[in-house]
């Protein structure tokens, strides 16, 4: 792999800012492979998520440890890939991309009451909305990351981070 090139994409932002739709569709038209960070959460979480109780730190520990070498993986066997997951810290990020070279996280980044009316009308999310208060409380914007706004069109929002992938060669 060249220095500097992007290998892989990590979206993140709160539930119901789009990382799975925009990653889905970005994955089809590049040809990368999607994961959903979602599918990699133990089952008993899953459930605490739905009934309404939110994960502590130590009940992410093992999922981080999981996507990193998801992310490690890919990158070793020089398989392109973009990742949708929530990591709302900094220290989550860090984790995930400690070692990773060659990827770019990608902050889907909206306004509470536009994402706010997305999630009340999905279904078979496990975040409930009077949960998402708490997401943007403990969201810790990142300073490095590729910022898109998710108020356009998820088309116009997929050919920006192709554009800026282009131009990152």
């Amino acid at each position: 792999m060249a220095a500097g090139k992007i290998h892989f994409l990590v979206l993140m932002g709160v539930s119901g800012s789009g990382k799975t739709t925009v990653g889905k569709l970005l994955a089809k038209k590049l040809g990368w492979a999607f994961f959903d960070g979602n599918n990699y959460h133990p089952p008993e979480y899953v459930s605490r998520m739905r009934g309404g109780a939110p994960l502590k730190d130590s009940d992410r520990a093992p999922w981080l440890e999981t996507l990193h070498d998801l992310i490690a993986a890919c990158l070793e066997a020089g398989q392109p890939g973009i990742l949708a997951a929530s990591v709302l810290m900094e220290r989550f990020r860090e984790r995930l991309l400690t070692g990773n070279h060659g990827v770019q996280v990608v902050f889907l980044k909206g306004d509470h009451d536009l994402i706010l009316s997305r999630m009340s009308s999905r279904k078979g999310n496990s975040l409930k909305p009077d949960m998402l208060q708490e997401q943007f409380d403990i969201l810790e914007e990142p300073q490095d990351a590729w910022v898109v706004d998710i108020s356009s069109p998820v088309e116009e929002i997929t050919e920006e981070i192709i554009d800026r992938l282009r131009q990152a060669g």
